[in-house]
């Protein structure tokens, strides 16, 4: 076992659940407070989830991996899990994240993204359940979806005036704050009402980082990174998708995969209109880069993580160009007023 792992009770966990005497090497550690180790024992691999009960709750993910496996979509299964010591021994996707994989594959961005719309169409066909089951050695129960509504919505996009606005040396007043919940509540609407007629889980992280390549034809992907999901808005995810702060995508691949759920979507949403579905796209990818503003600042001045502050430049491109979009004239008056250009994109560390 390396050095990397800290957590005193790793080696017990391992051996109750037959893999002792395993090597655990460190793989990552997101922007939550979860480490990720790779477990190696003979010739079987797992990935091990360390999150601390304190900070984080493993029931929604032990929760929503059981549902997204029961829709036939490709969650890791479940080896074992402890609540109280909030580690998780799951099944080794491997290496291969779309987004590197597609770095060194380039010629197949258009098969994969379509697999990729091809996964939401297939969630987003079932009725999201009010409550998921879970299991575990600590016992069983379940967890309730919530939902992606107003209040959510806009305490997310909060943390843009929160974090951003601070660190760029922007202090807009408390009536320019009334105003900004005002321009998004206004914006958001429609979407709230559209989500009422057609809910659909959300996995709200449903992007090239978060999708496994796998050898397996009928299985091309497989999801991680879905315990945060919520019932919302079927555009949430597509936004996610296919404005990733992480890689390029071409507004012509862009274009082709909105073409591709929009024709496709399951009927139970309904979705009449190209011009409506890319309004609510346009808002929802607004509201989550906004969100993610907040948060990649968060990240480097709470949490001392400064690598995140390389992503402003991306987030702020997608957002302007969501803002140009004639639903989010209020929002993108709000930002035209009290964001400067020259405050946008470069904070200090």
């Amino acid at each position: 076992m390396t050095s990397a792992c800290l957590h005193p009770h790793i080696d017990d966990f391992l051996a109750a659940a037959g893999w002792a005497r395993s090597r655990v090497d460190l793989l990552a550690a997101d922007a939550s407070f979860r480490r990720y180790y790779r477990v190696a024992c003979d010739d079987r691999t797992a990935v091990l989830m360390d999150a601390p009960p304190d900070k984080e709750n493993t029931k929604p993910f032990l929760a929503v991996d059981c549902y997204l496996n029961s829709v036939g979509l490709n969650a890791p299964d479940i080896y074992t899990a402890n609540l109280d010591l909030g580690l998780v021994l799951v099944e080794d996707f491997g290496d291969d994240r779309l987004g590197p994989y597609l770095a060194q594959h380039p010629q197949q961005d258009a098969v994969l993204y379509s697999l990729a719309v091809q996964v939401l169409t297939q969630l987003q066909s079932h009725v999201p359940p009010a409550d998921m089951p879970y299991q575990s050695v600590c016992g069983g129960g379940s967890v309730p979806l919530g939902d992606y509504d107003a209040d959510v919505l806009l305490r997310e996009a909060r943390l843009m005036t929160e974090w951003f606005l601070p660190a760029a040396g922007i202090s807009p007043g408390e009536k320019a704050e009334h105003d900004f919940d005002k321009a998004w509540l206004e914006s958001v609407s429609p979407i709230l009402e559209e989500t009422r007629k057609a809910p659909v889980m959300v996995l709200r992280d449903y992007h090239a980082d978060n999708l496994m390549v796998l050898k397996s034809a009928s299985t091309p992907f497989g999801l991680i990174d879905f315990q945060d999901a919520l019932c919302g808005h079927p555009a949430y995810d597509v936004a996610s998708l296919l404005q990733d702060i992480r890689r390029d995508v071409s507004p012509e691949l862009e274009k082709a995969m909105l073409d591709q759920f929009i024709s496709t979507a399951p009927a139970r949403l309904n979705i009449t209109s190209h011009a409506a579905f890319l309004q609510s796209y346009h808002i929802l990818g607004a509201q989550r880069n906004t969100k993610i503003i907040g948060i990649f600042t968060r990240l480097c001045k709470r949490d001392g993580k400064p690598r995140y502050l390389e992503y402003l430049p991306k987030l702020w491109q997608l957002l302007e160009g969501s803002l140009m979009h004639p639903a989010l004239a209020p929002v993108q008056s709000w930002f035209q007023q009290h964001v400067p250009h020259t405050h946008r994109k470069r904070i200090s560390a």
